[in-house]
């Protein structure tokens, strides 16, 4: 007799929704089936080379055996110190290497950690939608709730702190910001993050700033950061991510900055869960910090042409784009009589042009979708020219 298997997942992994990436995959595998070339703007992946300064160090650091066994679960001093003058040649800003200065498997794993550090079932979080993924699904995952606020465009993309309602400000327990944004673009001022920094002191509120995208940067724009603010260490966390200013997406490593209390509560978090970053990883990092400032500028400049050409050849097909001034995304109104996974499915199946349906964002982000610039030149032109010679046009 044969026994019967049904070993279900836990009811919270269960209840999360439905992550539309995934179904974007299946979406992707059809088309390939079918024969169709892609031109795959759907993932924010960079297509750029890893600096061969950064490589060379990972290559002299792997045949180190002191480099094979267990990280440090803080990470190693010399990288903590050369953060830590990193963000003061950024941003003016004053960290200690050591105890507030946490390094991270990316920036994700830390996020979703320190919502998982700081959320008890039924507490709420603030999290703005449009959002990145993870900043809602971390607290899923430790079953709390999350308050999504509408991010529209009037608004600049920016949260209005006047829509939450007075009972979720007084319940949060972490407001999660995202500058510059992820799918958006949008960008955020100083005077924004004195705002975010008065009021949740006002409530009580961990403010958790997502800084991956602060060196993929247009037109002279320098994001400021959370820590600019005077006061901001006695409320505030961010992160940082290597993946996007560096073109070490696969690497997987980033850091977190911030009140000590908030980077001890972190790190009790990790050392339950993880071991920390790979020693050969951490001094890749170190030679990524140490790169002349064209090098990232040279990354930087890549995205800005391809945000010139793909702004204007959006506008050309109807849409009325302006010049993003951070990140390497456009986000894009889907035309009426669409929702966003219809429409992205249509120009899929027309063109082989993969986008990211707005919904993947977010329950408020139904009505966009997010292009991203990360293919070569001249696969970016194609799929404008096969946008236009499939009739794809805003109307």
């Amino acid at each position: 007799m044969q026994i019967k298997i049904n070993i279900k997942p836990s009811q919270k992994l269960l209840n999360l929704p439905t992550y539309v990436f995934a179904e974007l995959d299946e979406w992707k595998e059809e088309a390939k089936a079918k024969g169709m070339d892609l031109i795959d703007l759907g993932i924010g992946n960079p297509d750029g080379c890893t600096p061969e300064a950064v490589v060379k160090a990972a290559v002299e650091s792997l045949k180190n055996p002191k480099n094979h066994g267990y990280p440090s679960f803080k990470g190693k001093d010399e990288l903590r110190e050369g953060i830590a003058q990193w963000l003061y040649n950024k941003h003016g800003i004053t960290m200690d290497p050591k105890d507030e200065i946490q390094t991270l498997i990316g920036a994700k794993e830390g996020l979703a950690h320190l919502a998982m550090a700081y959320t008890n079932p039924g507490d709420i979080n603030i999290v703005p939608d449009p959002y990145y993924p993870v900043l809602s699904r971390g607290t899923w995952l430790s079953n709390g709730e999350v308050y999504h606020v509408k991010l529209e465009e009037k608004n600049n993309f920016l949260p209005d702190l006047k829509s939450i309602p007075e009972e979720v400000a007084q319940k949060a327990k972490i407001f999660f910001v995202n500058y510059p944004n992820n799918p958006t673009a949008g960008v955020a001022t100083k005077e924004f993050f004195k705002e975010m920094v008065d009021y949740c002191k006002k409530y009580n509120i961990l403010l958790c700033s997502d800084l991956a995208y602060s060196q993929i940067v247009f037109d002279g724009y320098k994001p400021p950061s959370v820590f600019e603010v005077e006061g901001a260490k006695d409320i505030a966390i961010e992160f940082y991510s290597f993946s996007k200013s560096y073109n070490m997406a696969g690497w997987r490593i980033g850091f977190a900055v911030g009140n000590k209390e908030f980077i001890k509560t972190l790190y009790a978090m990790k050392t339950n869960l993880d071991y920390g970053t790979s020693s050969i990883i951490q001094d890749a990092a170190i030679a990524a910090l140490n790169l002349p400032e064209d090098q990232c500028c040279h990354i930087s400049g890549n995205y800005q042409r391809r945000r010139d050409f793909m702004v204007e050849g959006f506008n050309k097909l109807g849409w009325n784009v302006k010049k993003t001034q951070a990140t390497m995304y456009l986000w894009l109104q889907v035309p009426q009589g669409y929702d966003s996974k219809t429409w992205c499915k249509t120009i899929l199946d027309k063109t082989g042009v993969v986008f990211t349906p707005g919904i993947a964002f977010g329950k408020h982000s139904d009505g966009y979708f997010r292009a991203s610039l990360v293919a070569p030149d001249n696969r970016l032109m194609e799929a404008l020219d096969r946008l236009e010679k499939a009739g794809i046009k805003y109307s």
